[in-house]
């Protein structure tokens, strides 16, 4: 017999009737009507050239074929409801599943503390894992499911085969050390151009605010370059740098040692910061799972 001459949807009121011994219970079983069933069961008898079942007083009592079949067509069932259809599911409560997220140095500072926080609360069985890669490598990384979301400034993903939703807006600000005779008082265009900057560029790129100046043509004095902003907490302490970042960087590092925050005086444009992930994995429900979870978090 040629699989592709079974229906498969029969296995299942097969299995009913092998079960319940009854046309009737067997039409309850599956969710069909009793004449559906009886139709279904005489499919049954074509294909496989047999009874399968004979009605003796109340009863559909199984052939000998019936009783061979029944084992076979119980583990189609659990194999099919166990490594198939769980596939397609989510419960965080349960799953070890393991997540990898995309996201720069501050990212791990603070957004995964809070992920992981709450991670741990609802799926206390997964595990996360952060990766600050080149972000010309992140979209490679998500259609290839290395990784599941990036989370941050990432241009180069706003293209075709990507989903992008953002999760909050980030001004830009001045950070000093207090002793820095600039922290004190209003910081205008004249001191800021003037100032000592140091500069991150992750990835040794220029980020917008650097797009930003540029357009305008103006130039300010940089002193010092990093490749990350975390390395700002021992650059700043007793110095007369100052550094331009995104408000959520302020705040963390500011946690860490004593900044003043000021406003930049060229009001610049706020930046979306965004999760990125590719289509492929746009229906999972792990990925959307914790999709949900970071956007409620950041939002706030």
């Amino acid at each position: 017999m040629d699989i592709k001459s079974i229906d498969l949807n029969l296995i299942l009121v097969f299995d009913a009737l092998i079960r319940l011994r009854s046309v009737t219970r067997a039409a309850d079983a599956v969710g069909l009507s009793q004449p559906a069933t009886s139709a279904a069961l005489a499919r049954l008898r074509v294909q496989f050239g047999d009874q399968l079942f004979v009605r003796t007083g109340q009863e559909m009592k199984p052939t000998p074929l019936a009783l061979e079949l029944a084992e076979p067509v119980r583990t189609v069932i659990e194999t099919v409801s166990a490594k198939i259809l769980r596939l397609s599911t989510f419960d965080p409560a349960t799953s070890e599943r393991s997540f990898t997220i995309l996201t720069p140095d501050i990212g791990e500072v603070a957004f995964i503390p809070l992920i992981a926080e709450q991670c741990a609360r609802q799926a206390p069985g997964i595990s996360l894992r952060s990766r600050s890669i080149p972000r010309e490598n992140a979209a490679a990384a998500l259609e290839s499911g290395q990784a599941d979301l990036a989370i941050g400034f990432f241009p180069d993903l706003r293209r075709t085969g990507f989903f992008q939703q953002r999760l909050f807006r980030a001004r830009y600000v001045c950070i000093a050390c207090r002793s820095n005779p600039l922290s004190r008082g209003a910081l205008d265009v004249k001191k800021f151009l003037a100032a000592k900057h140091v500069v991150v560029r992750p990835d040794g790129r220029d980020h917008q605010f650097e797009k930003f100046l540029q357009k305008r043509s103006l130039t300010r004095r940089v002193t010092l370059e990093l490749a990350h902003f975390m390395s700002l907490m021992g650059v700043l302490p007793d110095t007369d740098l100052i550094a331009t970042v995104p408000q959520q960087i302020a705040d963390v590092i500011a946690e860490y040692i004593d900044i003043a925050i000021m406003d930049v005086p060229l009001h610049p444009p706020a930046i979306d910061v965004q999760q990125f992930w590719h289509s492929r994995f746009n229906k999972d429900p792990g990925n959307v799972w914790l999709r949900a979870l970071t956007h409620g978090l950041l939002q706030r």
